[in-house]
């Protein structure tokens, strides 16, 4: 590999197909002004890219190693002011040289900070959801068919060495009226009156064993798997621990269709271990109010849950996972004085899990079979795709990879619902849920 090669092959990268005249100074006596690759040469030098011998020479015509041109490449990799045609020639050199720029190490890994300051990830998403039975349609002895289209955009932003900022962007469409929906979420299926949406945006910060999120930020329940909760908070949250964790979260979340939504306080502490572990167990306290909505629902102003859950790792591909939650605050219904149901007021759900679909690797699969006992005044917004609260039933589900970054989805519920009321009649529960995802 000829040094003369390289430097007209890194100029291109790094200084484009500007015309721009450099103002730099040539710092090498061998390469004189009248040069053809002059202009190139001083600029790279001017930029850190070359740096020449200790005799104030270049030595172009001289055969340089793989090393020191992974060098040049990793200098080339800090500079922030390219174009995108230019970022994809570095990224190329970058492949090429991948092993000697990984040797370089720790080097390299703080160029990649300054490179990637700004990541961005997403996803095409198609969804279909058959409620077969059941209450969510607009008549439960009719099946509602709908599917959605999404375009999700999730950029990652460095800050500084302790903060990043997040954000996720939607764009949902209706397929079935060619409308816009709000989101492409099972359980909000029935609404279709918005397109373009920030879903989140975030900061969150990292100090050592402690993780500080603000802003309007994803919150899944930890103790139990998201069974409670699995949606979005307006307010911040704390994580401290290692091998035993500790969360505290607090803001406002949209209260659930039970009491007329609006929106709701939140402040949640959840002690849990290392989810890595073999066996997990977590414990939780859950408090909701809206004085207004929850006095009207079941005569207290607040939801006062508490959970606690369990899972067992047997091998690499099988577990099992289990929770309990339970609402200490319902009492009755002020207007009727209808005593709120036990099942209400509970929830709990037993899953076992056999192996798992990652994306990225062509052909991988996983399958589960669950019980979901989902009372609508304990699980508030769950997690389960199929199953939607103030129901009971088994849940079963395939991911499957076909190709890379492609995932595919199948899960199916089959159940009644669960009083919410005294006297209220149960119904036949039944959803057939599918999805396919591209990642990018």
């Amino acid at each position: 590999m000829k040094k003369t090669l390289v430097s007209a092959l890194t100029g291109a990268l790094v200084i484009g197909a500007t015309a721009t005249t450099f103002a730099a100074a040539n710092p090498f006596t061998d390469v004189p002004a009248d040069h053809w690759a002059y202009d190139a040469v001083a600029q790279l030098a001017a930029d850190g890219v070359i740096e020449g011998y200790g005799d104030g020479t270049y030595r172009g015509d001289q055969e340089i190693t793989r090393y020191e041109m992974a060098q040049m490449v990793a200098r080339a990799m800090a500079k922030s002011n390219v174009s995108g045609a230019d970022k994809a020639m570095i990224d190329r050199l970058a492949a090429e040289f991948a092993d000697e720029l990984n040797n370089l190490g720790v080097r390299v890994a703080a160029l990649e900070k300054k490179v990637d300051n700004v990541k961005w990830e997403g996803t095409v998403r198609y969804r279909y959801i058959s409620q077969r039975k059941g209450e969510l349609g607009p008549d439960p002895s009719e099946r509602n068919n709908s599917q959605y289209l999404t375009f999700r955009l999730e950029p990652t932003a460095r800050i500084n060495e302790h903060w990043t900022g997040h954000a996720r962007i939607d764009y949902n469409t209706d397929m079935n009226t060619a409308k816009n929906a709000t989101n492409g979420d099972a359980n909000d299926h029935m609404n279709g009156d918005s397109d373009l949406k920030v879903e989140r945006i975030w900061v969150q910060g990292e100090y050592g064993n402690t993780s500080i999120l603000l802003g309007k930020l994803p919150y899944a329940t930890n103790a139990d798997g998201g069974m409670i909760f699995d949606d979005n908070i307006s307010g911040g949250q704390v994580t401290f621990g290692k091998d035993v964790m500790v969360t505290l979260t607090a803001g406002r979340v949209t209260a659930p269709e039970a009491f007329e939504k609006g929106t709701a306080s939140y402040q949640s502490v959840e002690l849990y271990n290392d989810r890595d572990k073999k066996f997990t167990w977590g414990l939780g306290y859950h408090r909701f109010s809206n004085n207004d909505n929850f006095k009207d629902a079941y005569g207290k102003k607040d939801a006062n849950i508490w959970e606690v859950g369990a899972g067992l790792k047997f091998d690499k591909n099988l577990a099992l996972n289990g929770a309990f939650a339970w609402n200490t605050s319902p009492d009755r219904e002020n207007g009727t004085g209808a005593k709120v149901t036990t099942g209400a007021k509970r929830a709990w759900t037993a899953e076992l899990d056999y192996k798992g679909a990652d994306p990225a690797d062509k052909g991988s699969f996983g399958l589960f079979a669950g019980y979901r006992y989902l009372g609508s005044f304990a699980a508030w917004a769950p997690t389960y795709d199929a199953a939607p609260s103030g129901s009971k039933g088994w849940e079963f589900g395939l991911d499957y990879v076909p190709f890379k970054n492609v995932q595919t989805t199948l899960k199916y519920f089959t159940g009644k619902s669960i009083a919410t009321y005294e006297g209220e009649k149960a119904n036949d529960v039944s959803t057939i849920f599918g999805e396919v995802n591209f990642f990018f």
